[in-house]
């Protein structure tokens, strides 16, 4: 049976969150992955707040970046971040709960280019990351096969 499309997005990301011991660690939640998409969020807890009592920007940055990963490796071909910026609109705050939303805007050739919104539970924008990857070798889930030997 071959899984393609959004099934084969689900897959791939489920195989990069196995693997990805700092979003486990964080309490990062997968909500959404389809092809070229992905729907990240994360509670923020004491631990990801800063000496201004705002969530630390390197907080939402790696939530941004996650959702950027799992958009950009959702077709089983991997993807490494090649550039990242991010702006920031409103401070997130202990007990928010931040989502990040990746969306694809161009893939061509070895890379691509994705924005991710970051919001709060109330809808705020907290930011805007923008991240290009670069296409490597292999595949996404033939890496998780790879880490079980």
């Amino acid at each position: 049976m071959t899984v393609a499309g959004d099934d084969l997005a689900r897959a791939c990301t489920d195989a990069m969150f196995a693997r990805d011991r700092a979003a486990q660690s964080l309490g990062l939640v997968v909500e959404d992955a389809r092809e070229g998409y992905a729907r990240v969020s994360l509670r923020i807890t004491d631990a990801m707040i800063n000496g201004l009592d705002t969530v630390h920007g390197g907080i939402t940055f790696t939530l941004a970046d996650s959702a950027f990963a799992y958009a950009c490796n959702s077709r089983n071909v991997p993807h490494v971040a090649l550039q990242a910026s991010i702006s920031f609109t409103v401070p997130g705050r202990l007990g928010d709960t931040l989502f990040a939303e990746g969306r694809e805007v161009a893939l061509k050739g070895r890379t691509g280019v994705y924005d991710v919104t970051i919001t709060n539970g109330a809808g705020d924008l907290v930011g805007m990351f923008r991240g290009t990857c670069y296409r490597i070798h292999g595949t996404v889930l033939e890496a998780r096969a790879a880490d079980r030997s």
